[in-house]
């Protein structure tokens, strides 16, 4: 009997100095050394600078499909990046954030060919001939595909010119020949719009890239947490500078720096300015 008695006061004892063990309280990062919480803050400063690597490298992609989608609305001819987008950010003390953009072209034989074409003022169907001459001469199974693509919607490509009507030429019911001709060229369609991006396909994909990456700058960029007197700053380049140049490279490789105030971050995340006045305010340089 006193076995047990000596066993129960035991468990009591325990049970007693057991809540007083469970509560003391942890430490907390206020009170760990200001090695330990700096290393913290790095890490997680890292963190958030990595999340918007991937957000960054996100809208370059999503530009490059808008500039994809367009084209093929007009030129049903395929578009492919040369690489992935990549993006890599840096904290400077005493400035802000910086990010390095780099931006991959956008492939595409077809596009180029008609961009080549346009520049030389030639009509649309002698572009469809002198592109067809490039298609056969480079025996490429897909560019052939993509050009019966076009001929269907412009029509197939005239082979033969169509000789004028003599003045006071009568067909055969005795008519004048001249009444037939215009009565067969009145069902012709008008021609499509015309979509600027033909023009300039280049200046096209680097506007839509700059908007797509102002945009991110102002919806993704609260976990930063940038001072208001500091930058988020990015620069935005094309392609691989020792990369050598690409068939669709015609135009110099450029560099455009964006960049804005912390302070009009937080008021346009605070709703005190609207975002078209946000984008007013960011500093766009090309160089």
């Amino acid at each position: 009997m006193s076995a047990r008695v000596a066993v129960l006061t035991c468990g009591l004892i325990v049970g007693a100095g057991a809540p007083g063990w469970a509560q003391a309280p942890a430490p907390t990062l206020a009170q760990a050394p200001p090695a330990a919480k700096a290393a913290v803050d790095q890490r997680q400063s890292r963190y958030q600078i990595s999340m918007m690597e991937r957000v960054l490298e996100g809208a370059v992609e999503h530009g490059a499909s808008i500039i994809r989608d367009r084209f093929q609305a007009v030129v049903p001819a395929n578009m492919l990046l040369a690489e992935h987008a990549r993006v890599r950010g840096f904290r400077l003390n005493g400035y802000g954030v910086f990010f390095d953009v780099q931006v991959p072209s956008m492939l595409g034989t077809l596009p180029w060919s008609i961009r080549t074409l346009d520049q030389n003022d030639l009509g649309l169907q002698s572009a469809l001939k002198s592109l067809k001459s490039y298609v056969d001469a480079a025996g490429d199974q897909n560019l052939q595909q993509a050009l019966q693509r076009v001929e269907l919607q412009v029509g197939p490509i005239a082979t033969t010119d169509q000789t004028p009507t003599p003045v006071g030429a009568r067909n055969a019911t005795g008519s004048p020949a001249v009444a037939a001709a215009s009565a067969a060229a009145a069902p012709a369609a008008a021609p499509a719009a015309h979509d600027p991006i033909l023009d300039n396909p280049d200046e096209a994909y680097r506007t839509e890239i700059k908007q797509a990456l102002m945009d991110a700058m102002l919806d993704y960029s609260g976990p930063l947490s940038i001072p208001d007197d500091e930058w988020l700053t990015l620069a935005a380049r094309g392609g691989d500078e020792d990369a050598p140049l690409a068939p669709a490279d015609t135009v110099e490789k450029q560099t455009v720096i964006i960049r804005i105030h912390g302070g009009d971050l937080a008021a346009f995340r605070a709703g005190r300015i609207p975002r078209d006045e946000a984008l007013k305010r960011m500093e766009v340089r090309v160089f």
